[in-house]
This record gives C-alpha cells, structure tokens and sequence, in this order.
C-alpha cells in the first residue's frame, strides 16, 4: 500500500531535519580567544570572525593600542558595547606586553583581506601607528605607552614583546601576509622602525670580559644596560628571552658581519651555560598550597636545561623570590615562585639543534 503524499513529506522533512542537527557549522561555532588566529583563511569572511573584530574595534583605545588579558571574543550586550565606547578615550594602559595588540592587529588584517570592510583595515593602520608612536628614538619598546613609569617603561624583551613589535612590522615593511594591502609610505615607516630596533639590539647585547653574550629580559631605556624588571627579576643574561632575539636575528635575509658576530656570540654563550643531566620534575604534595611542588633533579639522559637568569660575570643561574635576594638553588627560593614562575626549561634546545645548524648552512 503507497503511503499518502503529504505523509512521506513529512518523513522526508524529519529526516532532513535529524541529519542536518548533527552536522556541525563553523559558522555557528564560537572559538576560543587564544585560538582565533589559527583558523582556516575562509572563517575570516564568516559572521562569527565579524562579530569578534567589530568588538576588537570596540576595545581599540583612541591611541590604537589594547589593553592586556582581555577575551574580546566573547558576547557583547548593547550596554556593554555603549560601555567601550565611552572607554575609548582612556589610553593609559594600552601596551604590548602578553600579546596585546599584536594578537588584535593580525586578526583585524586576516578579517580584512576576506571582508574587505574598510574599518577593519582602519583598526590596523591605528594600531600599527601606535606600535611605531611607541618605538623609543634608540630603537626599543617599553612594555606599556603612554609611557608607565617603573620597570614597565624600560626596553622590554620579556615575554616576547619587542621582538613581536620587530616581526609584525618585519612583515609589514616585507607586504606579508595579511598585511600586503598596506601603502608603501607604511611600509617605509616599518623598514624604519625594524632597521632602529635592529641597532638597538646589537648595542645592547651583554659583552662581559670583552665577549658578546646574549641579553637581558629589560634594557635601560637610555643607555641599553641590562635592568630590573620585578622583584624577582633581577638585571642578568637571559637564558629565556635571548632565544627569541637570536631566533629573529637568524631571520633577517643577507645578515651584515654585526649580525652574523651577534648570533655566533650568543650561540657560543647557550652552548657555555647549557644545564646537562638535569631536569626540573612535579612532586604531587597536598600539604601544600597548589597541591605539588617543583624540584631539580640528577638524571644523566636529561635533555639540556637552561636557566631564566644567569648571573653577569658568573654565569651561575640565578632563582630569585619576591623578596629580590639571589640564591643559586631552586630549591631555596620560596614555593609559589618555585611552582608559579618558570626558571628552568630547554629554552634553547631547538634553537641550537635545528635553527642554527640551518641558519649557519644559508649563510655565505
């Protein structure tokens, strides 16, 4: 018996309506802020990439800057939105510390090159101009402008910033992608910028005994000597942020002997101070506040470690607490710097076995 017409419509309908509620849509799923530079290049033309850069806008601070630590991507209400607005007026505490405004800046360009809306390529040339206004006359970046006055308004290469500052505009001055819509007058404003932060960078790499080292986590803002950034962050050779200096000097096309001298330097000093038979393990420990601690053990297959800080003159690695004193010990610091702060890792190991050996086989 043939069913009615209007019967296998509708077990047609239901069907299609089961099928398609189990197929996911990216452009009805939400992504994560920390992921939002990592999407396909067709997401950026899509609704939910509009959504996050028109409240990126709305963060932006009238100088172009950001603040830090902010998930914009999350939904905003229209007396949020109203709240921003009123906001934007107040630029002191726009930095580029924690990825700000180099995060903001890249995913308004990739909205942009898809959208081709013109206030998302307006964001970008802000917040480039802001990048550039920062830029000291000597080459560096402090970690906030306005200029904060304090450790924060030193040249700062901690947590990536001043080397973040030389790559974007590295791809600016180079019309990369997704900037490669950008004019040549900003392009030349880049090419300047990267050249002073590039003389900036060999003047202060730390030469102890007539040897170049490496460098330090912050520079004096006038005559580039390594500072002091926190309590626990005393001046000293960075085993950390040193990787990431090194990492861009190796990237620069046709290096200059300067150059070519900087990266031998600093090489020769990781292999010097590398850490060998060591590793740095979890101990589970309710009795204490985080639940574990973290120790320094003997194991002679350990991979090399590095320390954050080595002493200038010494080079013993340096555990400093909040109270500012050095020890030479991780274990004699105290447990919330041992387990909330990074010390000890192998910041230089892929530098020294993979991006050196190919760098040094590129340079004639």
């Amino acid at each position: 018996m043939k069913r009615p017409f209007a019967q296998t419509f509708n077990l047609f309908l239901i069907m299609v309506l089961f099928l398609t509620s189990n197929v996911p849509t990216m452009a009805m799923e939400k992504v994560a802020w920390k992921k939002i530079l990592d999407q396909p290049k067709s997401w950026y033309g899509g609704a939910e990439a509009t959504r996050i850069a028109n409240n990126i806008l709305l963060f932006q601070k009238d100088n172009g800057g950001w603040f830090k630590n902010i998930d914009m991507s999350v939904e905003l209400d229209e007396e949020e939105k109203e709240r921003l607005r009123k906001e934007q007026s107040e630029v002191m505490g726009t930095t580029i510390d924690n990825d700000a405004t180099f995060i903001q800046t890249e995913f308004l360009a990739k909205v942009y090159q898809e959208t081709h809306e013109s206030r998302f390529a307006e964001g970008v040339l802000n917040a480039l101009d802001y990048l550039m206004d920062a830029q000291y006359e000597n080459g560096g970046w402090p970690q906030y402008y306005p200029i904060r006055e304090g450790y924060w308004a030193e040249i700062t290469f901690n947590d990536g910033a001043m080397i973040q500052a030389m790559e974007t505009l590295k791809d600016v001055a180079e019309a990369n992608f997704p900037y490669d819509f950008l004019d040549e007058n900003r392009r030349r404003r880049a090419q300047k910028a990267i050249d002073q932060g590039l003389e900036m960078i060999l003047k202060a790499q730390i030469e102890v005994d007539g040897k170049l080292t490496a460098w330090c986590a912050q520079h004096d803002r006038d005559d580039l000597s390594p500072v002091k950034g926190r309590a626990y962050e005393l001046p000293s050779i960075s085993g950390g942020e040193s990787v990431g200096v090194v990492k861009y000097l190796m990237g620069l096309e046709d290096p200059d002997e300067r150059v070519i001298q900087a990266i031998e330097s600093a090489v020769e000093w990781f292999e010097e101070v590398k850490i060998e038979e060591k590793k740095v393990v979890r101990k589970e420990d309710p009795s204490l506040h985080r639940g574990h601690d973290r120790l320094v053990v003997e194991d002679e297959d350990a991979g090399p470690l590095w320390a954050r800080f080595y002493e200038i003159g010494t080079n013993r690695p340096m555990f400093v607490g909040r109270d500012g004193v050095v020890r030479y010990r991780l274990a004699d610091i105290e447990h919330e710097r041992r387990v909330g702060y990074s010390y000890l890792g192998n910041y230089a190991e892929k530098l020294l076995e993979e991006y050196y050996p190919t760098w040094k086989s590129s340079v004639k």
